[in-house]
């Protein structure tokens, strides 16, 4: 693949290579929404279109794919000739290729620090969907306030219903789809978080998220593996 080494040359951030065209995007994964509902979602509202692999668990496990990835594990995202796995490495990509990474460096630093937030979050909705669904549900949903209070400070701090600055960025959208998971979860885990729940519902009448969110693509696939939710 050709390799262009200079920046261009504006104060725009983060800097971007020159001559680099936008996709086309190609998603591997399974058929849920799992790891690539917010890049998905992302994807949509930026309109930007993506094909999708589709990967039947059977086959991933005969092993031929999973001993290419890198980390043997699934998505892989390709831009063009470009692969990618770990879905957090691939929103930041996603993020400085359609300017949704901050104004600067101290806004990028921030909007870092909140996607590791709400992978802290996603790690702990995982865990209780895949090992501990029956016994640990209740408990979950009890102690969930005091995990999404934090992310009601920040946002209720920064006063432009986002997280950091005053457009979307790769953390609202990964933030907007782990919440839509924990409204199917408990439909009234916002309820006491106002900042919160406004950033759903504005989040959700962006036209193209509201088309994506209304598509049988979206609608077809379930949230984990596992059936439950």
């Amino acid at each position: 693949m050709e390799s262009h080494n200079d920046f261009a040359e504006n104060d725009k951030w983060p800097p971007r290579l020159l001559q680099h065209k936008m996709g086309p995007y190609t998603i591997t994964y399974f058929g849920v929404r799992g790891r690539c509902g917010a890049m998905r979602i992302m994807m949509a509202d930026q309109g930007q279109e993506w094909k999708e692999i589709v990967v039947d668990f059977a086959d991933w496990m005969k092993g031929d794919l999973k001993a290419t990835c890198v980390f043997g594990q699934l998505p892989k995202f390709e831009d063009g000739g470009f692969a990618l796995y770990q879905s957090n490495a691939i929103l930041r990509h996603l993020g400085r290729n359609h300017d949704a990474y901050g104004k600067d460096g101290k806004e990028a630093a921030l909007i870092d620090m909140m996607c590791d937030g709400v992978e802290d979050l996603r790690l702990k909705y995982v865990k209780m969907i895949y090992q501990e669904y029956d016994t640990g549900k209740d408990p979950y949903v009890k102690d969930l306030p005091n995990h999404l209070d934090k992310f009601e400070a920040v946002m209720a701090k920064n006063k432009t219903g986002y997280l950091v600055g005053d457009k979307p960025s790769f953390a609202d959208y990964n933030l907007f789809e782990v919440l839509l998971n924990h409204l199917v979860l408990c439909s009234s885990c916002l309820d006491t978080f106002p900042s919160l729940k406004s950033f759903v519902e504005k989040m959700s009448a962006r036209p193209k998220i509201k088309a994506f969110l209304d598509s049988d693509a979206y609608k077809k696939l379930p949230i984990n593996g596992n059936g439950k939710q």
